[in-house]
């Protein structure tokens, strides 16, 4: 049976505060002793992760994977780079436009779901050109057939719940890190609250 909206909300409870209690003060919350818990848990399992990214690097021998994992957000985090495109510029330009398409797979450690996202980089020469763009389901026609890989390389290894959008998007009463109420959503409290935020 699918984990509803108000399952994922009580388990995010455990690890996100609702106010700023602890933030002046010296010692961490339980909250966060219990997110730091569910980290090192998790950390016995990276291999595992790992090994899930050199299963895509097979599947996927043209493109770049990369490992974005970091323990200030609640997930294993993976990153399938398209190669840049070049997009139409105007001739009197001095450099040339392209955009990079970038499928990212995201594993909860909070919980038995995952996510699969995409994001969009504009480029004007080597420079990324104004702010990245984030797309969910349904994704853009050039992330959907990278994105059905990502999912099914999660699913067979870990078993896990793709978490629907409109879940995802479900607004909680939690302050998770510099994202708080109302615009806080479970994709927040269980992924990442920056998603555009990318090693590129």
């Amino acid at each position: 049976m699918p984990i509803s909206a108000e399952e994922l909300l009580s388990v995010a409870r455990k690890y996100w505060r609702s106010d700023h209690e602890f933030d002046d003060k010296p010692e961490n919350s339980p909250e966060t002793e219990l997110f730091h818990d569910a980290w090192e848990q998790a950390l016995k399992k990276l291999d595992e992760w790992r090994a899930l990214m050199g299963e895509l690097r097979v599947e996927l021998p043209h493109l770049n994977i990369g490992h974005a994992t970091a323990t200030c957000d609640p997930c294993f985090k993976c990153m399938v780079y398209t190669n840049q495109e070049p997009v139409s510029s105007d001739p009197q330009e001095d450099e040339p436009r392209s955009r990079l398409w970038t499928v990212v797979g995201c594993l909860s450690v909070l919980a038995p779901v995952y996510t699969v996202y995409g994001v969009q980089y504009d480029y004007k020469g080597r420079e990324v050109r104004g702010a990245a763009r984030v797309f969910f389901e349904p994704l853009p026609a050039q992330m959907q057939a990278l994105a059905q890989v990502v999912a099914r390389k999660i699913e067979a290894r870990y078993g896990a719940e793709a978490l629907p959008r409109k879940i995802a998007e479900t607004r909680v009463p939690l302050i998770v890190h510099r994202k708080e109420p109302p615009e806080t959503t479970l994709f927040h409290a269980l992924f990442t609250p920056e998603p555009e935020n990318l090693p590129l």
